[in-house]
């Protein structure tokens, strides 16, 4: 994996995954025959972290921690604070259920603690410290060193971002403090999420790391229904053939093939022997 990082606007990019931050993706609400559901039917009883719906004006909007994990290897992922982030002051939201497919899927969804309303700018602010001692550093420097990335959701737009960096000589590691995030809205919909990681900290023992963020709320031209369409460009997202998984499954059906293979040989030469004993009795 690449990096290229950009000192005036201070982002990451993963080039092979085209992860500069940017989010998109949703498709038409269907109900569980797969027929719309009435917009006015889509409200947050049906959709925990994702209404699919419409909001007021300073309406909460939720943003959800989901997993992190090495990037080289998407299978292992792990709860976003088995890391040790903290958590926004915010303790509570006025709605959330997990649901089927969530519970399905393995996703388990941990409140951010951010408090963030529908068109309501924020400006740069602390929303935790973390009392960084050796074994958390530790956490993060193991995090560090294996490309961990964490995935966020806000209104069921994923975001990426990255844990920290090395330098070049691979002794001194950085944490990403600040989360900023820009959210496009098209009336009171939300189509579009960025996050751009900046403030870069060293890890040091025995000292305390601010953790802060900012929200800048933008129109955008981008219709609800195609908010997803990025995702689905092959330049965005650029599919990766897992070999080693391929393999690994194709030698696990030859062992199952021959392992019956060789149950049922077993089980026809002796019936055979069974059945030409009996016979060469017949015939004496």
């Amino acid at each position: 994996m690449s990096y290229t990082y950009s000192e005036s606007e201070s982002v990451y990019f993963l080039h092979d995954l085209e992860m500069s931050g940017e989010t998109l993706m949703t498709e038409e609400i269907l109900d569980v025959f797969g027929r719309p559901l009435p917009m006015e039917s889509a409200t947050q009883s049906h959709w925990p972290h994702s209404r699919f719906s419409y909001y007021q004006d300073k309406e909460e909007v939720v943003l959800w921690m989901n997993t992190v994990g090495p990037y080289h290897n998407r299978q292992e992922t792990y709860k976003y604070f088995s890391l040790p982030f903290c958590v926004g002051s915010k303790k509570s939201i006025s709605h959330y259920h997990e649901t089927l497919g969530e519970a399905l899927q393995g996703v388990e969804l941990e409140f951010s603690g951010l408090d963030i309303k529908f068109k309501d700018d924020m400006m740069p602010a602390t929303y935790c410290e973390i009392d960084l001692d050796k074994e958390k550093r530790d956490a993060f420097v193991y995090a560090i060193k294996n490309h961990y990335w964490y995935q966020m959701y806000i209104d069921d737009l994923p975001i990426w971002g990255i844990v920290g960096e090395a330098d070049e000589n691979g002794e001194d590691y950085y944490l990403w403090t600040y989360k900023k995030l820009e959210i496009g809205f098209n009336g009171n919909r939300i189509v579009d999420v960025n996050l751009t990681s900046e403030g870069k900290v060293k890890l040091v023992p025995n000292t305390k790391i601010q953790m802060s963020y900012s929200v800048k709320w933008k129109k955008s031209d981008v219709k609800f229904e195609d908010r997803f369409d990025k995702y689905l460009d092959p330049s965005f997202f650029q599919h990766r053939i897992h070999w080693f998984s391929i393999f690994n499954s194709f030698m696990m059906v030859i062992f199952l093939v021959g392992l019956v293979s060789m149950i049922l040989m077993r089980t026809l030469r002796k019936d055979y022997a069974r059945y030409s004993k009996e016979e060469e009795m017949d015939d004496m």
